[in-house]
């Protein structure tokens, strides 16, 4: 910002201030819904940014854009570890939280241009890791600034984005074919009732992610340990399409008590979604196949 510009802001007060904000928000609109994959909870973002600048003294800041960019990216990073806290995340997890007002059009659109895919691939990285590609990768953010905004170094970040990277990479060519997804199903069941260990790894990309309402586990080994400790469900799992995507249903009493949705890389399973909750089962289309 030049001396004029911030001499300007200071003499113009709120309106002015309001208004170069307003010339920055469909930007920090698209930084948000990205970071955060609900256009409810990305407007919310961009407010809690214009309530942190109205707090400021913008004669200090030289870049407006750039400071609204690291604010924007600041609080979608605490709603998103927020999130994580709470273990909120649904099979449709790029939809908005329960307590916003959802925009189903904007979320749609937001799904058409990043791709379905990607978006359930962002929805598995960690919270550093999702705006360190999200903020580098798709917006430019140089590196110490993504840096700051993480409290790390420029080199850790990197690192971060380059992790985060490789997850979306194995999205934008992802396992389509619908027999070898469901022979790597069979072998995770067949693996699971049998508390076969390194079966069910041979199954697991090593970056797997497995959620639930109780929480999320990472990494092939502490998923697998999880999946020997449930071979008695798995005893009455059964192959099914979960909400369009390739699972398990497990039955009991002829009732679906929970549903697991799985996505693939590189013909190996990379996220599991498990459902229990009935309110949530008795909203998914569950298909034995």
């Amino acid at each position: 910002m030049s001396h004029s510009e911030r001499e300007g802001d200071h003499r113009g007060g709120t309106d002015f201030l309001a208004e170069r904000f307003e010339a920055h928000r469909s930007h920090l609109r698209a930084v948000a819904h990205r970071m955060l994959g609900s256009a409810a909870e990305a407007e919310d973002a961009v407010q809690e940014a214009w309530f942190r600048l109205g707090r400021t003294d913008t004669r200090q800041v030289e870049n407006l854009g750039g400071w609204l960019t690291t604010v924007v990216g600041r609080v979608c990073l605490d709603m998103l570890r927020s999130r994580r806290s709470r273990a909120e995340q649904p099979l449709d997890s790029w939809n908005p939280a329960p307590s916003a007002e959802p925009d189903p059009a904007q979320d749609a659109l937001l799904a058409d241009s990043v791709g379905v895919a990607l978006l359930v691939v962002l929805d598995t990285l960690t919270p550093a890791e999702r705006l360190a590609f999200v903020l580098h990768d798709l917006f430019g953010v140089p590196f110490e600034e993504v840096a700051g905004v993480l409290g790390r170094s420029p080199a850790a970040a990197r690192q971060l984005a380059s992790r985060a990277r490789r997850r979306v990479r194995g999205a934008e060519a992802p396992d389509t074919d619908p027999a070898r997804r469901r022979q790597v199903v069979d072998a995770f069941l067949s693996a699971a009732r049998g508390g076969d260990f390194d079966g069910l790894l041979a199954m697991l990309d090593p970056d797997v992610v497995a959620r639930s309402e109780a929480g999320v586990t990472s990494g092939a080994s502490a998923v697998a340990a999880g999946a020997t400790s449930f071979a008695h469900l798995a005893g009455v799992a059964r192959p099914a399409l979960v909400g369009g995507l390739t699972g398990l249903a497990v039955l009991l009493d002829g009732r679906v008590e929970r549903a697991l949705a799985f996505t693939f890389e590189a013909g190996r399973i990379a996220t599991i979604d498990i459902v229990t909750d009935p309110e949530r089962l008795a909203a998914l289309t569950v298909e034995l196949v």
